[in-house]
């Protein structure tokens, strides 16, 4: 292993502690301080959002402009600099695009010009780092929000000495999010409004911003070996999976770490008694607590709690059709989330006529999501697809057995009980069907309440599994070698 330290740029939408809507976030904290802890310099480049917490601290270390074409005027923007462990966060600032309720959009309605936005936001990035005298061996874009920058560093900067060297990552967190729009919003990038290669503009009139990225990345990764896979097929791709076997050599797997400093029973600051695998009692209290803080009875009853985006990918038209059955068990559910307008209706109705044993907050609260993790049973994940998932991992840190379907990550870290008695840590199936989703719900239930001795050695195994970032960030480290050593593929 070649063990030059690098100078890693890592660009992304959100990060976990300054701004966050989903598992981008956890990923672009806990990878950028393994890298910093092997030895390597990390800055971060993310929106300056008005929402974004800790703003009251940043200081304005740039003022520039991006310029656009003699059509139109250059855009200003400033440079706010933040602090994430002694790892330096730069800010874009610029209130026409941030200066927004939302990061992405408002009351499940994405903002009309994304895609204008994240265009400036990856040149603003790249613009950035030169001010900062900046030289990145590697630039680690995210998701498609900044599936532009391997192409403009192609483009643009090419020859430019901040970047001779540089070579580009770029992680899909999600390929079903591909950021398309029409060419008219890139007018702020001439290189790509009057781009005339079908591989950056489709029919000359609109862009994915992902699949740019995947075309011009020097190397592409997503967040599982499972979903690497996945996105090879036509079924598992989101249409995308041409566009991936293209790059086959270039493409992997590398699955996400836990942040066991934030999701661990042992020290966690949001719980209030601890617990680790040698002794649960800490659990059951937080299954008291837990009882109490929703409003359910506090007892025995098996707890079976869900926290997620309230979208079709995370399995809700399996559940709806089956919700009624599963209630009229003695269980009791909690279910925390928002989105779907459509899915919180059905959620609000059932709630309100199954009040003794489900209860549903629509929203989100960091508090009660470990307390969820901390003190349910069973934790629900039957998601249609799922690139890597972080709840399951946080689930088997605190012994609330996952129920999760064989997609994605999910297959990766989960083994199921039926399958794998010795080793279990959850519970898996495999159709997308929703009574095969209420069977395995059963399955669980009867683990509890017949043989309560091998349930509780079931989830003394899942809390010592373990899916440590230092892991995933080795990976990512032979993969940030790997670009470096390969010979340039673009003129």
């Amino acid at each position: 292993m070649d063990s030059k330290k690098l100078k890693i740029l890592f660009i992304s939408s959100e990060v976990e502690g300054f701004s966050k809507t989903g598992g981008l976030a956890d990923v672009a904290k806990a990878l950028p301080l393994e890298l910093r802890n092997m030895g390597h310099e990390v800055v971060i480049i993310t929106p300056f959002y008005r929402t974004l917490e800790h703003r009251e601290t940043a200081h304005q270390v740039h003022q520039l402009h991006l310029k656009t074409d003699n059509a139109r005027p250059d855009i200003p923007f400033s440079v706010q600099a933040l602090s994430l462990d002694g790892i330096k966060v730069l800010a874009i600032d610029n209130a026409h695009y941030f200066d927004r309720a939302g990061l992405y959009g408002e009351e499940n309605n994405a903002y009309a010009d994304n895609g204008e936005r994240f265009a400036f936001f990856g040149l603003a990035a790249l613009l950035t780092a030169i001010a900062e005298d900046f030289s990145p061996d590697i630039v680690h874009c995210n998701d498609w929000h900044t599936g532009l920058v391997p192409y403009l560093l192609k483009a643009r900067f090419h020859n430019n000495n901040h970047f001779i060297d540089t070579k580009t990552v770029l992680t899909s967190h999600n390929s079903a999010y591909q950021g398309i729009f029409e060419k008219s919003q890139l007018n702020l990038i001439p290189e790509v409004s009057s781009c005339m290669d079908e591989r950056v503009l489709e029919g000359y009139s609109y862009i994915n911003f992902l699949k740019v990225g995947v075309i011009y990345a020097d190397k592409i990764n997503t967040v599982s070996p499972n979903y690497a896979s996945e996105l090879l097929t036509t079924l598992g791709s989101h249409g995308m999976s041409d566009h991936f076997i293209e790059r086959i050599h270039d493409f992997e797997g590398i699955l996400n770490g836990c942040d066991y400093n934030d999701w661990s029973p042992e020290t966690d600051k949001l719980i209030p008694y601890h617990f680790d695998s040698n002794d649960l009692s800490g659990k059951e209290k937080c299954k008291e607590a837990l009882q109490k803080e929703v409003g359910l009875s506090v007892n025995d009853t098996p707890i079976f709690g869900m926290v997620c985006r309230l979208t079709d990918q995370k399995g809700f038209g399996l559940i709806i059709p089956i919700l009624e059955s599963f209630l009229r068990h003695n269980v009791q559910l909690v279910i925390v989330g928002s989105g779907d307008p459509a899915i919180t209706g059905h959620l609000t109705a059932l709630a309100a006529h199954y009040s003794d044993n489900f209860k549903f907050i629509n929203g989100y609260s960091n508090e009660l999501s470990h307390l969820i993790e901390a003190g349910s049973d069973f934790f629900l994940m039957p998601s249609i697809f799922e690139p890597c998932g972080l709840n399951q991992l946080y689930s088997l840190a605190y012994g609330t057995l996952p129920i999760v379907r064989a997609v994605g990550g999910l297959k990766d870290t989960v083994i199921d009980y039926d399958q794998d008695p010795d080793n279990a840590n959850g519970f898996m199936f495999y159709e997308p069907n929703a009574n095969e989703l209420l069977n395995i719900l059963r399955r669980a239930l009867l683990l509890y309440i017949e043989h309560p001795e091998e349930m509780l050695r079931v989830k003394t195994q899942a809390m010592r599994s373990h899916f440590y970032w230092s892991d995933s960030a080795k990976h990512y480290e032979r993969l940030y070698h790997s670009a470096l050593h390969i010979r340039p593929q673009w003129s």
